[in-house]
């Protein structure tokens, strides 16, 4: 990946491996938005961004990503990472393929419009073709995502280890459903971490000198 080009990151993370932190973190250190899969989400129910609509917009302007996120979202990313986040992924049922296809249009827009970093579950299969793309995976050994988990949402370890296996099993169907592929095949990605024994900001420095 050439980052002096405009390029797009992708990062799938296993829950507790804080591989979303190390997305924001990497975006600042690069100096683009960063995107989540709860920011998409509540973009596509809020403003019901369901694929037709998209099309009609595309019909409207070229660059209708660009537009639409100054006019509704100014350029406070902070912001539209908050407003995201109601959308728990614990409280989600798995999306619908619509749903899936209006993401995929919305993430490939975004990537047409500018350099971003995209933290997603299916977000390494929709930049696959993207000409300077980098696709990573932050995985953790499950007594670091425990302890992780447990301390972030106030569990026992007990608890975010049923927590940790519910999300694992409904983001690996969800995955296989609109890919055909695993979240865990190495092969869709550039780059693999463990986070064991690593802080956010040290991952982050580690993709940086990747990168170069």
């Amino acid at each position: 990946m050439n980052k002096n080009e405009q390029f797009v990151i992708t990062i799938n993370r296993e829950l507790g491996s804080g591989g979303r932190t190390v997305g924001r973190i990497l975006a600042e250190k690069l100096g683009v938005p960063y995107y989540d899969k709860a920011l998409i989400k509540a973009l596509e129910e809020k403003f019901n961004l369901s694929v037709e609509e998209i099309e009609k917009l595309k019909g409207r302007s070229h660059s209708w990503w660009g537009e639409f996120k100054h006019f509704w979202l100014g350029t406070d990313y902070t912001n539209m990472y908050m407003a995201g986040q109601q959308y728990d992924v614990l409280n989600q049922k798995l999306d619908s393929f619509d749903m899936f296809k209006a993401e995929e249009k919305i993430l490939t827009e975004i990537a047409e419009t500018e350099s971003c970093i995209v933290a997603g579950r299916s977000s390494f299969y929709a930049f696959r073709n993207h000409p300077n793309h980098l696709n990573i995976l932050i995985q953790a050994s499950m007594d670091f995502r425990m302890e992780r988990v447990a301390k972030k949402q106030n569990m026992t370890e007990e608890e975010a280890l049923k927590t940790i296996k519910k999300v694992d099993e409904m983001r690996e169907n969800y995955v296989k459903e609109y890919t055909g592929s695993s979240r865990y095949d190495t092969r869709n990605y550039q780059l693999v971490i463990s986070a064991d024994g690593k802080t956010e900001e040290e991952i982050a420095e580690l993709i940086l000198n990747y990168i170069g």
